[in-house]
């Protein structure tokens, strides 16, 4: 068995549950890269990363380099003499970095590869449709998300499943699958799967105007598009009533096929219910937050604020 000193790198929430259970399973991890700290929110409070809070709190050493090629963190990397490094929901890391380690650099990334490499691939599955995601190790290389395949888990996405119940499903199943890959590597007994060199389905960087709802297209591209955004970064549109217009960010809803004659775009409201016209039936708005103000229900909103009658979403 091989003795392995492990260097971690990671930065959101997700890459925390992977980093408890590397802990939790008495590996030996010598040191963790994360984000530099920065201003956030409305105070510009100086926010530390997930990863930094969690390595603080278990006395492991931390890095955050602003830039992965300088020559001195470059210097305090070989100076952990660690022989993996793992990579989970971080930057992409220079050849310089992932060549270091004798027994390779391995990623964990959130979608059976070769399809949605990139950024955002548990958005792009729900957005898209996909009935079925999963996880994926593989060892990194020059090219994003293209290296050779170590492991992978399959998992099933319920229709009405939103991007952040199906992001924790699968940092649960990603951190497992981790373990199982450090195992193998720990063993020596790694069989690596080529991946192929078509371009599959791609998970690009999701972008405010990505975000917007054409009101326009099928029902269910406009259901999978917003349970797809939520809850971050949300989909949207803009209300305009009354010569007024604002901005609204739409969360839970609820379909109905049914004809009916109204415009696509057009609110239809009473003391109960908010629902949105389409071609092919209407979007009961369950969960909304109207610019300026907070995140609620419908029945909430419903209280204090009005739609009149020729109010529409575009």
């Amino acid at each position: 068995m091989r003795n392995l000193r492990i260097v971690f790198m990671g930065t959101p929430t997700f890459a925390v549950t992977t980093l408890n259970a590397i802990v939790e399973a008495k590996y030996n991890v010598v040191g963790v890269v994360t984000a530099p700290d920065k201003p956030a929110g409305r105070g510009r409070k100086i926010q530390q990363s997930d990863v930094k809070k969690y390595a603080l709190k278990k006395n492991i050493l931390t890095l955050q380099p602003t830039n992965l090629k300088s020559d001195n963190f470059l210097e305090e990397l070989k100076k952990l003499d660690a022989n993996l490094y793992i990579v989970v929901a971080f930057r992409m890391l220079p050849k310089v970095v992932w060549q270091l380690p004798e027994y390779g650099t391995f990623n964990l990334h959130a979608s059976l590869l070769p399809d949605y490499r990139g950024a955002a691939p548990i958005n792009w599955a729900i957005i898209n449709g996909e009935t079925k995601t999963g996880v994926t190790t593989f060892f990194i290389n020059e090219k994003i998300d293209t290296g050779h395949i170590i492991l992978q888990k399959e998992t099933k996405i319920n229709s009405d499943e939103t991007v952040g119940e199906l992001h924790d499903k699968l940092m649960i199943i990603g951190s497992k699958l981790v373990i199982e890959t450090i195992k193998l590597i720990e063993s020596n007994n790694v069989k690596v799967i080529e991946q192929p060199q078509k371009e599959g389905k791609i998970a690009p960087k999701i972008y405010t105007e990505t975000c917007k709802i054409n009101w326009n297209t099928s029902i269910k591209t406009i259901y999978n598009l917003i349970r797809g955004l939520n809850p971050y970064p949300a989909a949207w549109s803009i209300l305009h009533q009354k010569n007024d217009t604002v901005k609204i960010k739409i969360y839970d809803v609820k379909t109905e096929l049914v004809s009916h004659s109204y415009q696509n775009g057009k609110v239809i409201s009473s003391k109960n219910e908010i629902k949105i016209a389409v071609k092919d039936g209407y979007v009961h708005i369950e969960k909304l937050q109207l610019a300026g103000k907070r995140k609620m229900d419908s029945k909430s909103l419903l209280n204090g604020f009005s739609f009149d009658e020729n109010a529409y979403l575009l």
